[in-house]
Order: structure tokens, then C-alpha cells, then sequence
């Protein structure tokens, strides 16, 4: 797609979104001679905070320069899904992602619940592009933690495996596996390496954790998981897993981490009573 057919698909695209919205949701009365479906350009201007000139020349498809903090407000006051910001983001700036902050729940997709909770004796989980857990199954629960317990940042695969002692108990080679976790997030971050969120994170957790603060520097870089994952559990004993990576083709930003057993320590037997508990 071309510059020009690009501005003026994101003109019809914001078009559309701003017209299947309801005033009422933001406190507009609506008089009887209203005839605009939607909010009105100015409203919406209003709403996102930016100059409602300067929004009708986007929508209207001409070349001017925006922001990624504008498109996030637009963003926000179009009250796009995360599938739509990134359209948009593609649209306005050539970026398959949204990069100043991620959403701060994932939709609940029960077909990728069902996904994992196929997998009835190997814990799975899944993980948006900021490795925010965002799905799982009984088993990882049993093994790993109790996600629906985790808010904010503790939600946060990278996050919680610097600072959760009881992430450190469990993992027997707790330093590999950590340097890993690292590598793995690092390797999509130049995606979002400019945004606000990514800059607050890494500072934070390098205050959070010394060992983050002293690897996050190497640039390691990993792309599959791949090893063992030794785990001494509290219940079950010693657990021997294989970690798998796995892409789900209609949600291209979710990954599934996947965890089959091995036959040390007879792992798979105790899997199955850990998950009868």
C-alpha cells in the first residue's frame, strides 16, 4: 500500500470508529435536529484532546505529522481494541505495534482458553508481546503460580522472575533461566524500545532487582526457549519440563509457552497427581 492509498485508508478508518460511537457515553446530549451518526469531528477532538483542525486534515487523509502520543489518545477516545490500534499505529506510522503502553487486560479469547486447557497434564500459560501473562491453564497454576492472584506488574512474566522469591525457590538453575527470560523479552523489544512504558519498566526493575540491572545491558538475544526447565516444587518434588515456544497464527502478539514432561523423576506421574490436588 502506497503513502497516499495509506492516509486515506486511515482517514475512512478513523471515520468509521468515531462514528459507531455513542454520545451518551460521554455526556452529550443529543437534540432532535442531531443528524451525525457517531460523535462529530469537533467532539471527538474534544475528547482525544488534540486540535479538531488538525484531526479533520487527518481524517480527510493529508500528509501531517503525528505523534504516537496523539494516536494513543485517539486511540483511547475511539475506544479501539488492541487489534484496531495496531491498525491504526500500521496505518499512521508504518508500526505493527502500538508502542507507548500495553493494554492493560487482554481480551478474553475462549478459544485460546480452550487451547490451553487441552493440555491437560502440561502447565501452558500465554504471554502478550510486553510478556504480560494473559492466559493459563489449571496445571500452570499448580506448578508455577497463581496468576489470577498477580496484578499489575507481577503479571509480568520478566517482572515477577526478578522479583518473586518464590520464582527463585522454584527454579533449580534460577540464573540461566532468568538470563533467558531476559533474552526472550529482548528480542521483540525494539518494537516498543521508544515507548514510555518501556523506559519506566527497565528502570524500575533495574532498581527492583541488581542481577536485571547488571545482564539487561549484554544484549542477549534468544528467539526460542529450548533446554530444560529443572523445578524443585513444594508438592510435587523435583519436575523435569521441555519448554516450547508456540505462535498462535490469528493472534500474532500472544506467544504460548508450553511445558511437556520428561521422564526424569518420573515428572509425568507427578504431574498427574499435582494436578488431582
Amino acid at each position: 500500500m502506497n503513502t497516499n492509498n495509506k492516509r486515506k485508508e486511515l482517514g475512512h478508518f478513523l471515520q468509521t470508529r468515531r462514528k459507531r460511537l455513542d454520545p451518551s457515553i460521554y455526556g452529550i446530549e443529543l437534540g432532535s435536529g442531531r443528524r451525525t451518526t457517531g460523535l462529530r469531528r469537533e467532539e471527538l477532538a474534544q475528547v482525544a484532546g488534540v486540535g479538531l483542525s488538525w484531526y479533520t486534515w487527518l481524517e480527510q487523509g493529508r500528509e501531517i505529522n503525528v505523534s504516537q502520543q496523539v494516536l494513543e489518545s485517539i486511540s483511547r477516545a475511539l475506544q479501539l481494541d488492541w487489534v484496531e490500534r495496531r491498525h491504526l499505529f500500521n496505518l499512521a506510522l508504518g508500526l505493527p505495534v502500538v508502542p507507548d503502553s500495553p493494554p492493560s487486560e487482554w481480551e478474553q479469547d475462549p478459544a485460546l482458553q480452550e487451547v490451553l486447557d487441552a493440555w491437560v497434564y502440561s502447565p501452558a500459560y500465554a504471554v502478550d508481546r510486553y510478556w504480560n501473562v494473559v492466559g493459563w491453564n489449571e496445571l500452570a497454576v499448580k506448578v508455577f503460580a497463581d496468576f489470577s492472584k498477580l496484578v499489575g506488574r507481577d503479571r509480568n512474566l520478566v517482572w515477577y522472575s526478578f522479583t518473586s522469591p518464590e520464582q527463585r525457590q522454584l527454579v533449580v538453575h534460577w540464573e540461566a533461566e532468568a538470563k533467558k527470560c531476559i533474552a526472550l523479552f529482548r528480542e521483540n523489544s525494539d518494537q516498543f524500545a521508544d515507548s514510555q512504558w518501556f523506559g519506566e519498566f527497565i528502570r524500575d526493575l533495574s532498581e527492583a532487582s541488581p542481577e536485571f540491572r547488571e545482564w539487561w545491558p549484554l544484549h542477549e538475544l534468544l528467539v526460542t526457549h529450548g533446554g530444560i526447565k529443572e523445578l524443585n516444587h513444594p508438592k510435587a518434588g523435583r519436575l523435569f519440563l521441555r519448554p516450547a515456544i508456540l505462535h498462535p497464527a490469528d493472534q500474532p502478539d500472544l506467544r504460548i509457552l508450553l511445558f511437556t514432561a520428561l521422564p526424569q523423576d518420573h515428572t509425568l506421574e507427578k504431574l498427574k497427581r499435582l494436578q488431582r490436588l
